[in-house]
């Protein structure tokens, strides 16, 4: 094994393989029909229930690296744990290593002051509140995020906050509490990139508005409480900056680089358990006089599955390796090139796995649809494909940019 497990690690994951098996697989059908049930504007019972279990058997914020708050694992560490979570829907949030959750508290942990540490992220570290992160606008192509029109202007010892922000996530859970906002408080700056900045609101201030929850090819809540958010003069306290004016792009590239790779193990993960799904199908199930297991083309797109879930393991922990020895900006390359091949592995192992279940496998019965709605919105969410293709390229283009 090229990245082999130290014994910590070994354990963490014993204890946690464990714990999936005995509360996080028997309750996801309770899960799904809370979350259909209840609809994204409700608590689902089932994961407050689960939480303190998570908490009293060591399982909790495990996430967090160089940190007395959490298991202090480095990313490489981190990627089998975050694989085994990626199995379900229902887990990181049990354990407290859901998004958008995780990258706040990373930036309150790193930017916050010891005020807001108090205020909002020791909350979040005990799993009290939630957060979400409104950068995404429906009237430009954020894909570019230099094209935030969002704006953040200074009034004397406040800031006015004024824009409309969607796939916030979180925004419609009853205990989202503080969001990180990112505007831009030098539109003009002939640098695009210190046009922006990063606040904290919190969300029952004067002027936030949940306008909707949106859907994620039809499901509400999960894979994601995505949301639209209007903010109408907010006025917060000039201290709620975080890091100073201007700084919003770089604490962007610190926060989305640990999100991307997380995005990417929980995708592994979910990708094995499709596979999984997919063998057992296929494995009980007869067509044209023989089990469809032994149909080539079923074989076929098992191999191919395995064969690219192996890549993309290997992929994710090379990226994660390279995260812990030379940094998040110096891996800005094998960051990128994970968030473009694992959510595009997974989708198509998980449309081979829809393709064996037949009809039943476009039905909500088997967790296929809710796994292939999170691959998919996974090639957008962090920056979509082209995006990450791009900046691969440039990379690649300058090795020879003396040729």
């Amino acid at each position: 094994m090229l990245y082999p497990m130290s014994p910590k690690v070994v354990e963490l994951k014993r204890k946690l393989d464990s714990f999936m098996d005995r509360h996080i697989y028997p309750n996801e059908e309770r899960f799904y029909r809370e979350a259909e049930e209840l609809g994204p504007w409700k608590v689902y019972p089932v994961v407050e229930e689960l939480k303190p279990l998570a908490r009293a058997e060591g399982l909790w914020n495990l996430f967090l690296p160089d940190s007395g708050h959490g298991a202090g694992l480095t990313n490489l560490e981190y990627a089998p744990l975050c694989e085994v979570m990626g199995r379900s829907h229902l887990a990181p949030e049990v354990f407290n290593c859901s998004a958008p959750d995780t990258g706040n508290m990373e930036v309150l942990e790193r930017y916050g002051t010891k005020e807001d540490k108090e205020r909002w992220l020791k909350p979040l570290l005990a799993g009290e509140i939630r957060s979400c992160f409104a950068m995404t606008e429906p009237a430009v192509a954020s894909s570019d995020a230099t094209n935030i029109e969002s704006s953040i202007v200074r009034e004397g010892d406040h800031y006015v906050i004024n824009g409309r922000k969607w796939y916030t996530t979180n925004a419609t859970d009853p205990r989202c509490k503080i969001c990180i906002f990112m505007g831009k408080t030098d539109p003009d700056n002939a640098d695009r990139h210190k046009q922006q900045s990063m606040i904290l609101v919190p969300m029952d201030t004067a002027g936030v508005e949940v306008k909707r929850a949106l859907p994620v090819f039809g499901f509400y809540g999960v894979p994601d409480r995505a949301s639209e958010v209007v903010f109408t003069n907010v006025r917060v306290p000039t201290e709620n900056m975080l890091l100073g004016e201007g700084r919003g792009f770089e604490i962007a590239q610190g926060r989305l680089g640990p999100g991307r790779i997380h995005h990417c193990m929980r995708l592994i993960g979910l990708s094995e358990r499709t596979l999984e799904k997919m063998c057992r199908r296929v494995r009980s199930r007869v067509a044209f006089g023989k089990p469809v297991s032994e149909q080539t083309v079923t074989q076929e797109r098992i191999a191919e599955a395995r064969i690219m879930i192996e890549q993309a393991r290997l992929l994710t922990l090379n990226a994660a390796y390279a995260m812990d020895t030379v940094g998040n900006k110096v891996a800005t390359a094998e960051i990128a090139m994970i968030k473009v091949a694992v959510p595009n592995m997974a989708c198509q192992i998980i449309d081979w796995a829809i393709q064996a279940h037949g009809g039943g496998g476009t039905s909500n019965d088997f967790g296929l649809t809710q796994a292939y709605a999170t691959a998919r919105l996974l090639r957008l969410a962090d920056g979509p494909d082209e995006v990450h293709r791009n900046q691969i390229a440039r990379f690649e283009l300058k090795k020879y940019s003396n040729a």
